[in-house]
């Protein structure tokens, strides 16, 4: 009986987002990884983007469906994260300083510090992404990772690198070059931005 309930949680382990990073059992058990499971495993798709969401940190997924590959790509990821959380900070994108809120009508604001964004948004469930509008960029598609009190926007690269340079005053050329050149180093990555919802 043991064996298979350490089977199980090893299975849910594999099965994890790699956004999830469990330090222990109790981690790994927790409401939020859960729900993140039950989601997978459900593949249910239907979430509630609406509130107002503030960045945390960067985001990052893989693409492939090799679990073995992904839970190493997960080890190796954490340096990137760090990078890339590093090259966010000098652009003005910190933790707190950044905000998206989702309106029930599918209209949005994303705050950057004094330069608020206006746009609009849609969901499809089918592909759980969602398509950001915002004046002068097209085609602005995100993967949505979300729970009650978390969700990842993440994008293919050179989509991120369109929005943090629309979002934020301070992008130099210097640094997106640098962001740029941290996606190319992994294929099959999605980089993106890590938001926890704020409290009513």
């Amino acid at each position: 009986m043991n064996r298979n309930i350490w089977k199980c949680i090893f299975i849910i382990a594999l099965a994890l987002p790699s956004g999830i990073h469990a330090q222990s059992l109790k981690d790994l058990l927790n409401k939020e990884n859960i729900e993140k499971v039950v989601n997978a495993v459900t593949n249910n798709s239907n979430i509630d983007m609406t509130g107002t969401w503030t960045f945390t940190g960067s985001a990052l997924e893989l693409e492939s469906d090799n679990l073995l590959q992904q839970a190493g790509g997960t080890l190796a990821s954490s340096a990137l994260e760090k990078k890339l959380d590093e090259q966010l900070n000098k652009i003005g994108i910190k933790p707190g300083q950044l905000s998206f809120t989702f309106n029930a009508d599918s209209t949005f604001t994303a705050n950057a510090g004094s330069k608020p964004v206006n746009g609009s948004y849609s969901y499809d469930a089918s592909t759980q992404k969602v398509n950001l509008k915002i004046a002068k960029i097209v085609g602005l598609n995100a993967k949505v990772n979300c729970t009650s009190s978390n969700m990842d926007l993440l994008f293919d690269a050179d989509k991120l690198l369109q929005l943090l340079t629309y979002l934020s005053s301070k992008s130099s050329n210097s640094t997106l070059q640098t962001l740029g050149n941290l996606a190319g180093t992994y294929d099959g990555m999605l980089l993106g931005l890590g938001l926890k919802k704020a409290n009513k």
